[in-house]
Formats: C-alpha cells, sequence, structure tokens
C-alpha cells in the first residue's frame, strides 16, 4: 500500500473491482465540496500501510461516503443491508462495500472484513449500528472483535455538523468538522469479558472525541 491508495486487488473484497473503486475514491475527494465547509482535524494520523479498523460515529447518510473520500486509502465499510439492491447495490458491491443486517453482524460479513484486513487494507465500521444523535451512548463488538482476529489498529474517527438539527430547514453549505484520533492497538485479550472491554475501550474513545469536537466547535463559533 501507498500512501496515495495504490495497492493489490487483496486489500478489497472479491466482488470489488479495483479499477471502479479507485474511480469512486478520487470522487469521493472533491464531491462534498459544493454542500459542506469541511474542516479536517488530525488527518496526518491515518496510518499510511497496513490493517486499519475505521471506528466512527453515525449520525447521517453521508458520513459513511464522506470518509470513504477523506481516507485516500482504499476501504471496505460495513453498510446495512437495505442499502444493496437495484443499481444502488450493484453500485456499493462494485466498489468493494460490504453489506450487513441492522442490528447484528453475522458471520459472512465478517469474514469478508477480516479477509480486506488480513490484506492490509481498511475496514470501517460504525459501532453505534445504526444513525442517532452520533455520541457514541452504547457501541456494538464488531469493531473489536475484527482488530483482535486480525492485529489491525483502531483509527477513532468522529463527523460533526453532518445531521441537520432537529426542527431546522435547509441548510447552505454547513461547516462539518471531521476529527481523527491517535490509532489504538488492536485488542489482545482472548476471551468474552476481554472483548466488551476492547469494546467499551473504543466506545469511550469516540464519545471522548465527539466531546473534543463539540468544544472546538463551540470555541470556533
Amino acid at each position: 500500500m501507498t500512501r496515495d491508495g495504490g495497492a493489490t486487488a487483496t486489500d478489497l473484497p472479491a466482488t470489488a473491482v479495483p479499477p471502479l473503486h479507485d474511480a469512486a475514491r478520487w470522487l469521493g475527494t472533491w464531491w462534498y465540496r459544493p454542500f459542506f465547509r469541511l474542516v479536517v482535524h488530525g488527518r496526518e494520523r491515518i496510518p499510511a500501510t497496513g490493517p486499519v479498523v475505521l471506528v466512527a460515529n453515525h449520525s447521517a447518510m453521508v458520513d459513511g461516503p464522506l470518509l470513504f473520500g477523506l481516507l485516500r486509502r482504499r476501504s471496505a465499510f460495513l453498510v446495512k443491508q437495505e442499502m444493496f439492491t437495484g443499481p444502488v447495490g450493484a453500485g456499493l458491491r462494485g466498489i468493494g462495500q460490504i453489506p450487513v443486517s441492522r442490528g447484528s453482524v453475522g458471520r459472512a460479513p465478517l469474514t469478508t472484513a477480516l479477509g480486506v484486513l488480513r490484506g492490509g487494507g481498511v475496514v470501517g465500521v460504525f459501532p453505534e449500528g445504526t444513525r442517532g444523535q452520533g455520541d457514541v451512548a452504547a457501541a456494538q463488538q464488531g469493531a473489536a472483535w475484527l482488530a483482535r482476529a486480525s492485529g489491525a489498529v483502531v483509527l477513532p474517527v468522529v463527523c460533526r455538523g453532518t445531521r441537520r438539527p432537529d426542527g431546522a430547514g435547509r441548510r447552505f453549505r454547513p461547516r462539518v468538522d471531521v476529527l481523527v484520533g491517535e490509532p489504538l492497538p488492536a485488542p489482545t485479550g482472548k476471551g468474552r469479558a476481554d472483548l466488551v472491554a476492547a469494546t467499551e475501550t473504543i466506545r469511550v474513545e469516540l464519545a471522548a472525541l465527539v466531546a473534543e469536537l463539540d468544544d472546538r466547535r463551540s470555541s470556533d463559533g
């Protein structure tokens, strides 16, 4: 893997068409510019090589595409199964995204994601499991399991500004902030209690990053 994202296809699921993925990733580096005033903090913390489990908070549908374009690396995100229908579903599979059932991550998507990580790739996970306030009040165990099974570092990333406030009208180019945290080492414990503890560590780290970013946005006005 190189910094510009060049790599073999082993860092993507078997359903992916690498040239299509790379074209989509290139488009993703600029598509948001007409819609958001984007500020990225800590981009230099994104590992340039090696397996990474990216964990992020989730408050708007745009969060996934936004991070996909910002990473500057190939990545396979876990995406809800409902999106994989018709042309949209074909496109998602073609760019290497992984379908998961809402509320649970089955064996098949975990096996696919594990293959990506063992190929030195990046897997994106929204551990809250569904969109909400994005404050990471709860987290599922899939991200910690993937990091433990693959030895991948865990990269916490949080977004603020993508969610339209309740009761607010349409916004013109709202400011969106993305904060990349320090990579966390892969969990090492093998038992279920260790997995629960690792999941809580990830949740706490993400929640703390959300609070830090909220403070930054408040200070900036």
